[in-house]
């Protein structure tokens, strides 16, 4: 398992290295924005990330609530997955919105405007950020359980986040992938695109597998902790 973690790495590495030498060197520059247009590179890949891991982080605490009664093994599995893919989420969405605010700086004249995609992104970011401070300070059996609620309740605002621009009018420029006639970006773009996605997709997975590895052993040794002071008594 170690050894497959690691060939994972080495590659993840070359991936994000030749990402990176076509979203510099390879791919040409915006007409109109210049060289700051090269952000999308990793501002899109960061909003491709926090949408993988809030949707596993999703899928594992359905998971964990459907089986705590009955299969508690399985049930802590997908309950450390799940924290571990939540920590992920957060990571990337606060980079979205870093170079998000970087990018609407040149290109806006502004860092942050309170407009429906940025509002409602804050809010998700803030909500999974509370997720982790509950797993954080609440004490009891049921902190699982209620971190979980909060997370499926909490993944309400992915698709609101997902569907503001089309909804509202906003800062942001209308849909540039899925969006209907005319969206999308220049053919000669996208390799640059694919490249960093997968790039920084494949390193989330392997700092998740490091997190899920390190809360499942944390899992383990507060069972056997409970355990020895049953025990005791």
């Amino acid at each position: 398992m170690k050894a497959l973690r690691w060939i994972w790495l080495v590659l993840t590495l070359a991936v994000l290295a030749n990402g990176f030498r076509v979203a510099m060197y390879v791919v040409p520059i915006d007409r109109d924005q210049g060289e700051i247009s090269r952000i999308l590179y990793y501002h899109v890949p960061s909003w491709c990330g926090m949408a993988v891991f809030f949707a596993l982080n999703l899928v594992c605490s359905l998971v964990y609530l459907a089986l705590r009664n009955r299969n508690q093994a399985g049930a802590l599995k997908a309950d450390a997955l799940a924290v571990a893919s939540a920590e992920m989420g957060v990571v990337y969405c606060l980079i979205g919105m870093t170079t998000g605010s970087l990018w609407g700086r040149a290109a806006w004249g502004i860092w942050w405007t309170w407009d429906a995609r940025l509002t409602t992104t804050l809010v998700l970011w803030l909500i999974y950020v509370a997720y982790l401070l509950v797993r954080r300070f609440v004490t009891g059996p049921e902190m699982r359980t209620l971190a979980a609620v909060v997370a499926v309740f909490g993944y309400l605002d992915v698709p609101i986040v997902y569907m503001s621009t089309r909804w509202w009018r906003t800062q942001h420029p209308a849909p540039v992938f899925f969006g209907g006639p005319n969206s999308g970006v220049d053919p000669s773009m996208l390799p640059a695109l694919w490249w960093n996605m997968a790039g920084w997709i494949m390193w989330g997975i392997f700092i998740c597998s490091l997190r899920y590895t390190a809360e499942y052993r944390h899992q383990q040794a507060e069972k056997h902790a409970a355990q020895e002071a049953l025990e005791r008594v």
